[in-house]
């Protein structure tokens, strides 16, 4: 039975650094290519009905080292947008915001965890219209790609909380007995 894979862009500057990256638009680290290229070879052989990815040049640049050709950009599949938190670390947040939580707070003047899972919602309605034809990748980022985990299993999009994912790393969402979702892989290593 077909799956949609998830595939978290490669290590920036920022994301090596904690900092949270919606719209600035950083380039992958020397790292962040070689993870893309070990992400490509986990996959390698694999053949995908369909490519889905956000439109961040972080993203676009993790899928095409990882040798997959992208049919979709979307920016429904873009990272959480942080608003007034886009750049800083959540220890810098809570010194002003004690208790603060990006699952259950959202952000000032960004989006809230409801908004991102209506995002990440129609992402995964769009990938369930082309597993019939096989496999399908999204390409995004991390917060996002979380929420995506938790709502394939019916989660709120808080749940993704839950759900370490580290840069590069290979996830799967997929199916048992039929037409139960389930979370085939998780945070896998390239």
């Amino acid at each position: 039975m077909a799956e949609i894979v998830l595939i978290r862009h490669g290590q920036t500057e920022w994301s090596a650094n904690g900092r949270h990256t919606s719209y600035t638009d950083l380039p992958l680290t020397v790292e962040g290519e070689r993870q893309a290229r070990a992400a490509g070879e986990r996959i390698a052989g694999r053949v995908f009905a369909a490519v889905l990815a956000s439109p961040r040049r972080r993203a676009l640049h993790t899928a095409e080292l990882a040798g997959l050709a992208v049919t979709e950009v979307t920016e429904d599949l873009a990272e959480w947008n942080y608003g007034d938190y886009e750049g800083i670390t959540t220890p810098e947040i809570r010194s002003g915001r004690p208790g603060w939580s990006l699952w259950t707070d959202g952000c000032p003047g960004g989006e809230s965890p409801e908004q991102t899972g209506e995002r990440l919602d129609r992402v995964l309605d769009r990938a369930r219209g082309f597993l019939a034809d096989g496999d399908v990748a999204l390409v995004g980022h991390g917060h996002c790609l979380r929420v995506a985990g938790a709502r394939w299993i019916g989660l709120p999009p808080a749940a993704g909380g839950l759900l370490k994912l580290d840069t590069a790393t290979y996830s799967a969402l997929g199916f048992e007995h039929g037409d139960d979702p389930v979370l085939t892989t998780w945070n896998a290593p390239a």
